[in-house]
């Protein structure tokens, strides 16, 4: 499903440079780029295991990058992706008796400013086949943990505030990461991501502190996924150590991008009478001396 949707945007984008493909519009300045793209996304949290860095669970995105300068670039960009955790598959440290488990589906939007290694040139096309680049800024995530019911149904589990303590499932984030830029046509990149968000929250996976405790809830549901220990004989009780509260959830997403340099006429038919249209100054070009093209 996922290679699917992957080469229908591809097509999309191929379908785009289709239109302009004149010897003067691909000669124009291009400084916007749409790029789309596939990957992972790897939770990190207490139902994860400390050895698993790179999680099989699917990530896609699509966003908008500017040049500000040769070297300097801004994006948005959303992300979707799933966040899974089970201490099922823990390798120890006792929490298959603990016996918990979640998933997510979650929404990011978020800002970034790019640095890139070597210069663009005055002239898109122009560009390297290679480069590597940073980012970091700001961002705003949506998740919803849930879990499995005895039917196989799953049950939100913010809402059955299941520590007794309530939290939002709006939080910022802070991503920051890497990236790899392959030039494959005058119009298109090919990229290699990863990034890895800082939250200000422990309950991506609805566990952080201690157990309330049966007696705390008056719904049998809430008080069921509160405790799920296998032990009978702490089953219910309050005070035991759920999760760490010391350290927030976070997550990486590991893409693979396609990038597509969009024309002049998608954001002005005017052209070079465009701000997006303007040509960026070269920082090869010898002072005192002018080129035409």
């Amino acid at each position: 499903m996922r290679t699917f949707i992957f080469s229908v945007l591809f097509l999309a984008l191929a379908s785009l440079e289709l239109k302009g493909q004149s010897f003067y519009s691909a000669r124009r300045e291009r400084s916007l780029i749409l790029s789309t793209g596939l990957g992972t996304s790897s939770y990190f949290g207490d139902l994860a295991n400390s050895n698993a860095y790179v999680q099989a669970q699917p990530n896609i995105n699509v966003g908008l990058e500017y040049f500000l300068t040769n070297r300097i670039g801004a994006r948005v960009e959303l992300n979707w992706f799933t966040l899974a955790g089970d201490d099922k598959n823990a390798n120890g440290g006792g929490r298959n008796q603990r016996n918990l488990s979640f998933q997510s589906s979650n929404f990011e939007l978020s800002a970034v400013g790019i640095f890139n290694l070597y210069s663009k040139g005055n002239r898109y096309y122009r560009r390297p086949n290679f480069n590597v680049y940073g980012f970091a800024g700001i961002g705003l995530l949506y998740f919803n943990p849930k879990a499995q019911d005895a039917q196989g149904n799953l049950v939100a589990l913010q809402p059955l505030r299941t520590e007794g303590a309530a939290y939002s499932l709006v939080t910022p984030v802070i991503p920051f990461g890497l990236g790899v830029r392959f030039k494959v046509s005058p119009q298109f990149n090919l990229v290699v991501e990863g990034g890895v968000r800082k939250t200000f929250t422990d309950y991506l996976d609805d566990v952080s502190t201690t157990y309330p405790g049966a007696s705390s809830f008056t719904d049998p549901i809430a008080a069921a996924f509160s405790d799920r220990r296998v032990d009978p004989a702490v089953n219910g009780n309050s005070g035991g150590i759920r999760g760490n509260p010391t350290n927030d959830d976070g997550y990486m997403l590991l893409n693979v991008k396609v990038q597509y340099y969009l024309p002049t006429a998608f954001l002005s038919n005017r052209g070079n009478k465009s701000v997006y249209n303007r040509k960026r100054k070269s920082s090869q070009r010898n002072k005192g001396r002018r080129r035409y093209y």
